[in-house]
């Protein structure tokens, strides 16, 4: 094996970090905490193991946090008490959501400054095209049904793109 100087991964590019963003910022728009949830269920173990390489205490409450706010919104959604996604705080929390979970997304990967402001930019816009489209499609799936079958299939697009966007 080869000593030499340790290289640096490369930055990732600014489109892959905006592509990635707008991802998971539309999933976010569906479900608000995918966008917070996606990057600390996907983010390396470096920095939360100890010497040893268990998990520390810290990684697995915010990782059991991150499945648990899920969960509850997953099943929340479907009780018919369930608000809008599009009452009033609710667009601005999917865009926070989005924003926030975009910029921890690109940080873990090593993105510079502008990639970082991007990465929030890209996040905030899919988290609006994540609730109002999310909502649009709902309606129109549905029909005069009855709103489960399209609440699970809206639960496995926006899962599918948190997971794209935290592998990509």
């Amino acid at each position: 094996m080869a000593t030499g100087p340790r290289r640096t991964p490369p930055r990732p590019t600014t489109w892959s970090v905006v592509t990635a963003s707008l991802a998971l910022g539309c999933a976010a728009g569906s479900r608000s905490s995918l966008g917070i949830a996606g990057p600390v269920l996907a983010a390396p173990h470096a920095g939360s193991t100890t010497a040893g390489g268990a998990v520390t205490p810290r990684r697995r409450v915010a990782r059991a946090g991150a499945l648990l706010a899920v969960a509850g919104e997953i099943v929340g959604d479907k009780l018919p008490e369930a608000p809008s996604r599009l009452d009033p705080p609710g667009p601005a929390v999917r865009m926070a959501s989005g924003a926030a979970g975009s910029v921890a997304l690109a940080r873990g990967r090593g993105a510079g400054p502008a990639a970082l402001v991007a990465a929030a930019l890209a996040g905030a816009v899919g988290g609006a095209a994540g609730a109002w489209g999310g909502a649009a499609w709902r309606r129109a799936a549905v029909g005069r049904g009855p709103d489960w079958p399209g609440a699970v299939a809206e639960d496995a697009v926006a899962l599918a793109l948190t997971a794209w966007a935290v592998r990509r």
